[in-house]
């Protein structure tokens, strides 16, 4: 099994070693393991990834060593700023090339460390270059099924939330007889209703919508965590994802804000969430050999 790749450079003298090791130092490097005896002396520099690249059919245009930085203009102002300590101000154009696009869509600066040794560094010019890939989820709902727990309680709020929910579901492809609305008379009962909606297998998701607020109830907070606590517990145990649309809120105007009129739509975002989360299941499941035909 493999596990690492060093690429080993001579350096002439010991002069040059020390300034050397003192760069890649100053730029952050975590050090490795030198040695040292009667021939001569290494010191290692540790990167979190390495890469071994070969070429053929023509001489490689960039340095046999390529450092790749995230932050490239940041990096070649430290390079700088450690050659003035050793070099004059007019020989340094000589030494340290500016920074250019290449035809492999990155920038990159080269540094003449030593007569032997030319280092390059370079980062991409595309974003996402680098990134692990992730699984998302998709909002196209066609051939899901959603149970909606709403209250009747603060309908002039949670009637809002019930429409942006709708309307999301609808948008995203999901058929009317794929959707079913369940009432329930405050937000204390959305966890019991969804649990029981849940426990029938017959939803790929459930959403739950309500509203608190706390200038009505003075035992707000109570209730607040129970439901909380209660729609959670049911998607962990039950495996079927809930999205949370119960609003808590301190007044009337600040819930109607979150219901459409100033702050989107609350209840929208918790089936977009909803769709989401069902794509992201079949496609979880999936990749176990246990998804959907």
């Amino acid at each position: 099994m493999i596990k690492g790749i060093t690429h080993v450079s001579a350096i002439a003298s010991g002069a040059e070693f020390d300034r050397v090791s003192s760069l890649f130092s100053a730029l952050g490097f975590e050090q490795g393991k030198g040695w040292q005896d009667a021939q001569g002396r290494g010191a290692a520099f540790l990167a979190p990834i390495g890469n071994l690249e070969f070429v053929t059919g023509r001489e490689p245009a960039v340095p046999t060593v390529l450092v790749e930085v995230t932050q490239l203009d940041h990096m070649r102002s430290l390079v700088e700023k450690w050659l003035l300590a050793s070099y004059r101000t007019e020989e340094i154009p000589e030494i340290l090339s500016a920074a250019e696009l290449t035809h492999w869509n990155s920038r990159l600066f080269t540094v003449q460390i030593t007569t032997e040794l030319r280092i390059g560094f370079w980062q991409s010019e595309n974003p996402l270059h680098g990134q692990p890939e992730a699984v998302e989820g998709d909002l196209s709902a066609a051939g899901m099924r959603f149970a909606v727990v709403t209250t009747r309680w603060n309908t002039v709020i949670t009637d809002r939330l019930l429409q942006g929910s709708l309307d999301a579901l609808h948008r995203s492809g999901a058929a009317r007889a794929d959707i079913e609305i369940v009432r329930v008379p405050g937000a204390w009962e959305v966890p019991s209703a969804a649990r029981t909606l849940a426990e029938s297998k017959r939803f790929d998701a459930i959403i739950t919508l309500g509203c608190l607020l706390r200038g009505e109830t003075a035992h707000y907070e109570a209730i607040y965590n129970e439901v909380a606590r209660g729609i959670g517990q049911s998607q962990q145990e039950t495996g079927v994802p809930h999205a949370f649309g119960v609003l808590t809120c301190e007044t009337l105007e600040q819930a109607l804000d979150r219901a459409g009129l100033k702050a989107g739509n609350k209840g929208f975002e918790a089936a977009s969430a909803a769709i989401e989360m069902v794509s992201i299941q079949r496609k979880l499941a999936a990749q176990n050999g246990q998804g959907k035909k």
